[in-house]
């Protein structure tokens, strides 16, 4: 399949940016209009399964970015001679869950539900582009509001904050719950 002028303007994008980059830049930076952006992606990705290429462009949540599959992730580790990061301690893990279930939140809300001061562990997370700020609250103080990131959504194989595994014990709200299912 031989790309179009459109879907090879994309891809180039894509590749020169690195990052997730969203529709709006996209179209602003190409002129292409921002409905034809996903299926010029399916476009790309078609091409790139048929020629067998270890290129792959993710969707995350509503971002586009070009990426190597994951199967060629170690060759290109290796390649790249990247550093190992250390793994998530606990602590990380527990505030990216309460992060990603409740944001945008602040320090203080996450400290409230953890009982232990959060502040590394949520200033380590932003450094690792796991979360970023999501703006100030309009309380006295003004505290910062932290939400995760794209690099959050690759990291755990999510596309979007809708992937995310619902909480055990967690009652549904009246919009999660389909009709098929019996009222409780």
């Amino acid at each position: 399949m031989k790309l179009t002028d459109k879907a090879a303007v994309l891809e180039a994008v894509l590749f020169a940016c690195g990052d997730p980059v969203d529709v709006e830049r996209i179209s602003a930076a190409t002129g292409i209009e921002k409905g034809a952006i996903s299926q010029l992606a399916d476009s790309l990705n078609e091409a790139y399964a048929e020629n067998g290429s270890s290129l792959v462009v993710l969707r995350l949540s509503g971002l586009y970015q070009l990426a190597v599959r994951r199967e060629y992730y170690e060759y290109v580790k290796l390649a790249a001679e990247t550093k190992k990061n250390a793994p998530l301690t606990p602590a990380a893990m527990e505030v990216l869950t309460i992060i990603a279930y409740n944001q945008p939140v602040t320090k203080s809300f996450v400290e409230h539900i953890r009982g232990t001061d959060s502040s590394s562990v949520v200033n380590s997370l932003v450094e690792k582009g796991l979360l970023e700020e999501a703006g100030r609250l309009d309380v006295p103080g003004r505290p910062i509001a932290y939400r995760t990131t794209p690099v959050f959504l690759r990291c755990f194989g999510f596309e979007s904050l809708d992937d995310l595994p619902p909480l055990p014990g967690r009652v549904p709200d009246e919009a999660e719950v389909s009709e098929d299912e019996p009222e409780i």
